[in-house]
């Protein structure tokens, strides 16, 4: 029996570049506003804007939270073995979600764990966008196993935020 190849997508919340103009924010903003009201899909405007944006140049000092992103997983990968593992990013900054997934799977990968760095529940990403998201591409790709793992046992939150209380001391 062939072992499948097993992939990690460590999924951020997306930030903003600090030199990304407001305007194109903005507007960005005002399109996903008025979808929301509507309940249709993205227009071709926000989908150009959501991905001008997300294509923006970053650096570390630009971007801070995608270069803190990226120190999480350099500390996570030695710790999952021969697993693959992306980043990926619910909003403002690429990949995608969908387009890290499509990385996985064409680098081999069989079973895909999506775990989201956001852990507070009642989060509209972790509770309901993400999950929208991962029931897409079970559909797109049945040959995939996708696990989103969510959510968090909250006891092992508390002794995390235990563990960091009790070392800040």
């Amino acid at each position: 029996m062939t072992e499948t190849i097993k992939g990690i997508l460590l999924v951020g919340h997306g930030g903003l570049p600090a030199d990304c103009p407001r305007e194109l924010v903005a507007r960005l903003m005002q399109l996903e506003r008025a979808r929301q009201h509507t309940g249709s899909a993205p227009s071709r405007e926000e989908m150009e804007i959501d991905r001008q944006i997300r294509l923006w140049p970053r650096t570390r000092e630009t971007d801070p939270y995608q270069a803190g992103l990226e120190r999480v997983k350099e500390h996570l990968a030695p710790r999952i073995g021969e697993k693959l593992l992306k980043l990926a990013y619910n909003e403002f900054c690429a990949p995608s979600i969908e387009q890290a997934a499509e990385e996985l799977i064409e680098a081999g990968a069989g079973h895909i764990t999506v775990v989201s760095t956001m852990f507070t529940p009642g989060g509209s990403h972790s509770e309901r966008e993400i999950p929208e998201i991962v029931e897409t591409l079970k559909r797109r790709h049945p040959e995939v196993r996708f696990t989103y793992a969510w959510p968090y046992d909250l006891d092992r939150v508390a002794d995390l935020l235990l563990g960091q209380i009790e070392s800040a001391h």
